[in-house]
């Protein structure tokens, strides 16, 4: 484990935490689990959360990250692009261009930076298209980018795409797309093993086997996550809106926990 003195988390909803309630509208979520492991082993780190539901990784370039760079932190965690990635027409190739300028901006400013790659939608149903075939080779397009830039510039990698473990059910919330709060736990395990802090638990830990279902109920719980999810997604995309429009970073100041 290098001295991490100062954190700063950049990205969207998964950075943010949803859905690992943490109160009213407010999420804990593997960054800030995270963080505390990193401050359990060595007292007095200053964290700053920035991620902020929605955000396509152009607004993750143009408004957290110059942030950061100014906060000249000695970690950066940096997970965005996925949202660009469920737009119709999404180009992996232009999206790892400008994953690549963000991450050379916050490598100049000094900072150690830890990326994900997209989990494989093959496992989850992610927003309907676990089954599409061509998205599934675009999220592993972008994999490989990521990887390709993460050897550039030395940077630590966590890969969801094989993370078997997080393809239970326990590990996602009904709405298909974030992590409940177990998978939240056992990310921020993941990562903090990457990075050498001493944890208590192990991410791998066996699920229970997942309850099996009838038709009927599959049905039923598609019909539900349509109605409740997919198409207020589809309806805040026809008229330009994001589920982050007029919102704040939760820290958006490197403070102490």
């Amino acid at each position: 484990m290098n001295d991490i003195k100062s954190y700063v988390a950049l990205g969207d909803s998964f950075t943010e935490g949803l859905n690992d309630h943490a109160g009213p509208d407010r999420f804990r979520g593997w960054a800030d689990r995270l963080a505390e492991h990193i401050d359990a082993a060595r007292p007095g780190l200053r964290y700053a959360n920035l991620a902020i539901r929605g955000k396509l990784l152009r607004q993750v370039a143009e408004e957290q990250v110059p942030c950061a760079v100014e906060m000249a932190p000695d970690l950066v965690t940096f997970s965005a692009g996925g949202n660009d990635m469920l737009r119709p027409g999404a180009d992996p190739d232009v999206i790892a261009s400008l994953y690549l300028d963000c991450v050379r901006r916050l490598r100049a400013a000094g900072a150690e930076v830890v990326v994900f790659t997209g989990f494989d939608p093959k496992q989850r149903n992610m927003n309907g298209r676990g089954g599409d075939g061509k998205w599934r080779g675009k999220v592993a397009t972008l994999n490989l980018h990521i990887r390709s830039i993460a050897d550039r510039y030395d940077l630590k990698v966590v890969d969801l795409w094989s993370m078997s473990v997080l393809s239970h059910d326990g590990a996602w919330h009904e709405d298909r797309l974030h992590l409940t709060s177990e998978g939240h736990r056992r990310l921020s395990l993941a990562v903090a093993e990457i990075l050498g802090v001493p944890v208590e638990g192990d991410w791998r830990s066996p699920w229970p086997a997942n309850p099996r279902k009838t038709w009927q109920e599959s049905t039923r719980e598609d019909f539900y996550w349509a109605k409740t999810y997919f198409l207020p997604w589809v309806e805040r995309r026809i008229k330009g809106r994001s589920s982050g429009d007029g919102r704040l970073p939760k820290r958006p100041e490197l403070d102490l926990l």
